[in-house]
């Protein structure tokens, strides 16, 4: 018997679209102004007591830049008695001090951007000189206040050739933890595709050279060497639509958790249902156990390159069947 949650124990929130980089590779095309729609941190304090009543147990933030946000402690303040919360941040402006009262706030995690090895390679990366300085300074900052941080890094054509550079880095700040990440065809990365994306050879071969330095641990998300394991499930946008996952923003909107229990959304709504079902056309044969579960990879970049939600993940070295992941269809660029 296949056994389901009645509703998620992790949730994932874009508290803002608010961000002072201008990064090639944004998936939610932020800017510096905040935008009028998002919800306040009042709101998402109501939505927390919702959520935790619900089970939810794991709070992960991000944006935009989570530290733009207005009220973001006494967000942290609010969950962290009752969940483990983890931040994605750019650090751009965090300094001890902040990271003294992220720790205070009740921060368990937090995940800093490193886009290059060197400045050249990030700051190109976020479009604003001096992030790369104060990206590296965030990730000691963070540390040195007893904050267990990782880094991660984006695969782009740019930051493969530095990607053992960029592990050796994170290792030398005191990180304990290296996700690297699937580019995906959203936002401001979607209209820079062609200079940034590396075909899926490529790709395989820039995290086959890797050697993981001492003591850190390396985390990925190419199926079938990460087990197929997907972090998402339930995620909230900065104006409060459900949207199931960060990297299916652009192509779904389950509801509005403000008038509407995100657990009634959770178990109504039959899109939502459906891609929870592990429904796919093909499995990965290294995957044990046939078709059930996510077999069949991430359902935003199955649905990217195929329109079909059941689909196989092209990112998927068994499941790619000669799809150049280098090339965008012509109907995602028209889009």
């Amino acid at each position: 018997m296949k056994l389901a949650l009645d509703s998620p124990t992790s949730m994932t929130i874009g508290l803002t679209e608010t961000c002072p980089l201008r990064c090639r590779h944004c998936y939610a095309d932020c800017s510096a102004e905040p935008r009028q729609e998002e919800l306040s941190v009042d709101q998402w304090v109501v939505l927390l007591d919702d959520f935790a009543a619900q089970g939810v147990i794991q709070l992960y933030i991000e944006g935009g830049e989570p530290l733009a946000k207005p009220g973001l402690f006494d967000l942290l303040r609010a969950a962290s008695p009752r969940m483990m919360t983890m931040m994605r941040t750019h650090g751009y402006g965090l300094d001890h001090i902040m990271g003294a009262t992220l720790r205070d706030a009740g921060l368990g995690r937090a995940l800093v951007d490193l886009m290059g090895a060197c400045a050249e390679t990030h700051d190109t990366h976020t479009g604003v000189p001096g992030s790369f300085a104060q990206a590296c300074a965030a990730v000691q900052h963070l540390v040195a206040c007893g904050i267990p941080t990782d880094a991660l890094v984006i695969l782009t054509r740019q930051t493969a050739p530095e990607l053992q550079a960029i592990l050796n880095l994170a290792q030398r700040l005191g990180a304990s933890r290296v996700g690297v990440l699937r580019l995906y065809p959203l936002g401001r990365a979607k209209r820079n595709w062609s200079d940034l994306a590396l075909p899926l050879n490529e790709q395989m071969a820039a995290l086959a050279a890797l050697q993981v330095p001492q003591g850190l641990t390396l985390m990925q998300s190419w199926h079938p060497k990460d087990r197929n394991c997907c972090w998402q499930g339930a995620a909230i946008n900065a104006r409060g639509r459900a949207i199931g996952c960060m990297y299916l923003r652009e192509y779904v909107d389950f509801g509005d958790v403000t008038t509407t229990s995100f657990r009634e959304i959770w178990q109504s709504h039959p899109l939502y249902r459906d891609l929870r079902s592990g429904r796919v056309d093909e499995s990965c044969k290294s995957s044990k156990g046939g078709g059930d579960g996510s077999k069949g990879g991430c359902r935003s970049t199955a649905f990217a390159w195929s329109g079909s939600w059941t689909a196989p993940d092209p990112f998927d070295i068994e499941l790619n069947n000669g799809v150049d992941l280098a090339q965008l269809p012509s109907r995602l660029l028209d889009a």
